[in-house]
């Protein structure tokens, strides 16, 4: 297996949530000396620094400072949360006719039959009562532990021709036979704790399978939660591996909430990048003009997967906007602005791309089929700067395992790498130079 592929799925298995998928990128971030930072303390930076801080455990922003003056920001955005279901009464299940239900309420726009069946788990963070209060951990069980067990077709004949499945009778979990150890007594011994200490909880459910290559030449990834961590990875892996840019400040986000329109404290819709620009200008003694200076002259890219056309559906796609799998990275829009993309960024994102070897794919939905949105267009309205939305195409968007090419992923981190490492000047509105 090409390297990067075992690096892209070591990041996917270790990141069942956003919790996880937050731990795991600040880990790879202090590998590359990024130093933490906390909101909740004063913050010294220094010219050429680089730092991360984390907003509700689930969402991350890192930045590397310029040597010099700060002319610009280079951004890129991706989610860390997928569809799902999130478990509801801190995991008390309720017993009837034998059975041990978890109750769970759906998370994001989930395919629903894709979840029945299949082994599944638990994974988020448990809140701990301690002497000094109280802590949160990170949990992912590593065992089989749950199923949504899906009715018979003898006792539902119309289950093939159409059937609508109701979240709240349909996919409710089945944890254990009656008399079973409780969830919360099960979580508290894989912490090494005491279940009385076990305050609340935030968990989700998620598959057991692990990242696969399909195809004969193995040219094809399945996994679960590719949307988005897929671009997650691709986009931290292009920013850490990108040389520093003269004036330029590089930022990357991890957004939460992104699959629940992302109108939360650690969503895109929060103040989490405006306060941290605003706080590092602070920090390094930049004035409101050249904040604002700055901005003006800044770009971003909002990352997130896109809809590869169907091999079965080949209809569901416009005949001049779909894109396949293993085509390269996919330049969204959408005149609506439901993706950012105008032909200025646009172009320039092509631009970068044909000087890194990169293919790019364009991509909009049929007129008369309106399709999902992201995170770039709500992002814009809170720190707006030029921006483009791309993705890598994929297959079963929202199903709990997705289907995407391995080529892709190498690309969209080459086509990152480029981005955060190419200069690029605003010579005025809506028109750039590319330096080297």
């Amino acid at each position: 297996m090409q390297p990067y592929l075992q690096d892209l799925f070591a990041f996917l298995t270790a990141s069942p949530s956003p919790w996880h998928a937050v731990a795991e990128s600040a880990a790879r971030l202090r590998r590359a000396g990024f130093a933490p930072l906390d909101e909740a303390q004063a913050w010294t930076l220094a010219p050429g620094g680089a730092y991360y801080v984390t907003r509700g455990q689930s969402s991350l922003i890192a930045f590397r400072l310029p040597a010099g003056p700060l002319t610009g920001w280079r951004m890129a955005a991706a989610h860390s949360d997928s569809p799902t279901y999130r478990v509801k009464y801190a995991g008390r299940g309720a017993e009837k006719g034998g059975y041990v239900r978890l109750s769970t309420e759906g998370y994001g726009g989930m395919n629903a039959a894709s979840w029945l069946d299949r082994p599944l788990t638990v994974a988020g963070r448990v809140l701990l009562r301690t002497p000094d209060g109280i802590e949160s951990r990170l949990v992912h069980p590593d065992r089989d532990l749950l199923t949504i067990p899906s009715l018979a077709v003898h006792l539902d004949r119309e289950r093939n021709t159409g059937h609508k499945y109701d979240p709240h009778t349909d996919m409710q979990p089945l944890y254990s036979l009656a008399g079973g150890r409780s969830l919360p007594a099960l979580l508290a011994e894989e912490l090494g704790a005491a279940e009385e200490d076990i305050v609340d909880l935030d968990l989700d459910l998620c598959v057991r399978q692990t990242p696969v290559l399909l195809g004969p030449e193995e040219e094809l990834i399945q996994a679960p939660r590719l949307d988005d961590l897929e671009c997650a990875w691709a986009t931290l892996s292009g920013f850490l591996a990108a040389p520093p840019l003269p004036g330029a400040g590089a930022l990357w986000c991890l957004f939460d909430s992104e699959e629940v329109g992302s109108g939360t404290m650690q969503g895109a819709c929060g103040s989490f990048l405006p306060d941290l620009l605003a706080r590092a200008a602070a920090a390094l003694g930049i004035g409101p003009d050249a904040q604002r200076a700055a901005l003006a002259g800044s770009l971003a890219l909002s990352v997130d997967n896109a809809h590869a056309a169907h091999p079965n559906f080949p209809e569901k796609s416009d005949p001049q906007g779909s894109v396949r799998l293993g085509g390269g990275v996919v330049l969204k829009y959408n005149a609506s602005q439901r993706y950012t993309t105008t032909a200025v960024t646009g172009g320039l994102f092509q631009a970068l791309c044909r000087r890194a070897g990169v293919p790019v794919q364009l991509f909009a939905n049929r007129a008369d089929l309106p399709g999902g949105s992201t995170l770039g267009h709500l992002l814009s309205a809170q720190v707006s700067v030029p921006m483009a939305d791309i993705g890598l195409a994929q297959l079963a968007m929202h199903a709990c395992v997705e289907t995407a090419a391995a080529k892709d992923a190498e690309w969209m981190q080459q086509a990152m790498t480029a981005w955060y490492g190419t200069g690029i000047d605003r010579t005025a509105d809506g028109a750039y130079a590319i330096r080297g």
